[in-house]
């Protein structure tokens, strides 16, 4: 049964966190809650869900600053993702959001690391895990392959990239794991990344000008 998915927009920076869930049985996932958990569980509320996880795709503050919020208040669901690589900055999700001015933030754990190659499954459907670095040393990506659906996170954007002038950045990395990981899953993909509107590989592939 394929997924159903909402966004939620949350914090300053506008981040899509994404509620996934199967309408048969309303169990379903957190993508990404960056912040704003009470808009997050009003979310929640109005799908009808009943959260089995949470899942990280990458360290930032906006993608994983409200996790630890979010896992107490639904009774400790498990947390998944992102990679190892990416500790370093969960680890400092507080130093963060002091440095944006952002209140309520907590250091987080997940429950399991992800790897390349490593799957993750959401109300029974199966997800992929595409290790893609360069955002962050961490990133991972979701890719659903009977419903040619992705999670991108912030490694690939409608006309953009992820950005890369962090001290950990690395852009060719960036562009590498693109081209070599996840246009080769063909143009028909369409994906939900972390912020912005949807997209397809398609698309991207003959228009966005990091790749053309």
């Amino acid at each position: 049964m394929p997924l159903k998915a909402a966004i939620v927009p949350v914090t300053p920076f506008m981040q899509n966190c994404t509620l996934l869930w199967d309408e048969t049985t309303n169990i379903g996932a957190v993508v990404d809650p960056g912040g704003d958990v009470d808009r997050i569980r009003n979310g929640i509320a109005k799908a009808g869900m009943t959260v089995e996880k949470i899942i990280i795709t990458h360290g930032h503050i906006d993608h994983a600053g409200g996790a630890a919020e979010l896992k107490d208040a639904l009774g400790g669901v498990p947390i998944e993702g992102p990679h190892l690589a990416d500790k370093f900055l969960l680890d400092n999700l507080e130093g963060q959001g002091a440095h944006f001015g952002l209140e309520g933030v907590r250091n987080v754990t997940p429950d399991r690391w992800l790897d390349e190659g490593d799957t993750v499954t959401v109300a029974g459907a199966t997800f992929s895990i595409l290790h893609c670095p360069g955002h962050s040393p961490g990133s991972v990506v979701l890719v659903n392959e009977p419903q040619r659906f992705i999670l991108m996170g912030d490694v690939l954007f409608k006309g953009s990239i992820g950005r890369t002038d962090f001290a950990y950045g690395d852009h060719d990395a960036l562009i590498g794991a693109i081209k070599t990981k996840l246009l080769p899953l063909g143009d028909d993909y369409s994906f939900i990344c972390g912020h912005g509107p949807m997209s397809s590989l398609g698309e991207e592939r003959q228009s966005n000008p990091f790749l053309v």
